[in-house]
């Protein structure tokens, strides 16, 4: 066994060849079954599509780097909780790509926003994060009051979402544009977080 062992661990070509069989075979066991299992690939009731304007706002957040400071998931520990609500299921975000669930976190969890602050508030705090939290580091991004919402990308962003799995129409396919028009990229993205979490909230 020790001669192997060792023949093995001086042979970089064997080594690769069993490194890649041992994590074939890990993913077959952990991960292919979850592709297959309900609990992770269907939405839990209250779940929904993300309409035009908050499909914008998602790919803003994600754009300016939102995720890297703020998770999307709620852990099932007690202080989360009770200070957020529900712990995150992953029936939640089946119509997220990537989803935003994360190990980071600078800022607040963002799992459950929806309805807990006003438009003004976020509106404020994206503009200037220290008007309405005086000690919050976040950076201000008052661009995006100024930046008009790339309507004429959606119609392709639906359809490549619906390839996937979402169920879009054609009717909401072709009206995103419409829905969209003239909206600023601030409005998209208060409409996103304004979305997050509410539908499990009125659920519960």
């Amino acid at each position: 066994m020790n001669q192997l062992q060792a023949k093995v661990e001086q042979n970089v070509a064997y080594l690769i060849i069993l490194t890649l069989l041992t994590l074939s075979i890990a993913m077959l066991v952990e991960i292919l079954p979850l592709m297959f299992s309900n609990s992770t690939t269907k939405p839990i009731e209250g779940v929904k599509p993300y309409t035009a304007l908050a499909l914008a706002g998602r790919d803003i957040f994600v754009r300016e780097g939102c995720y890297n400071c703020h998770s999307q998931m709620i852990r099932p520990f007690r202080a989360e909780t009770e200070r957020y609500g529900h712990y995150s299921v992953a029936g939640e975000s089946v119509y997220d790509r990537p989803f935003q669930w994360g190990s980071k976190r600078t800022g607040p969890d963002l799992a459950r926003v929806g309805a807990r602050y006003s438009d003004e508030w976020h509106r404020a705090h994206l503009m200037n994060p220290r008007d309405v939290v005086p000690e919050s580091n976040m950076p201000a991004f008052p661009w995006l009051a100024a930046n008009k919402v790339d309507s004429a990308a959606l119609p392709a962003k639906m359809t490549a979402l619906r390839k996937l799995g979402d169920p879009y129409s054609d009717a909401d396919i072709k009206g995103s544009v419409a829905a969209t028009e003239g909206k600023t990229e601030m409005e998209a993205v208060i409409f996103y977080l304004q979305g997050l979490g509410l539908a499990l909230k009125n659920k519960r």
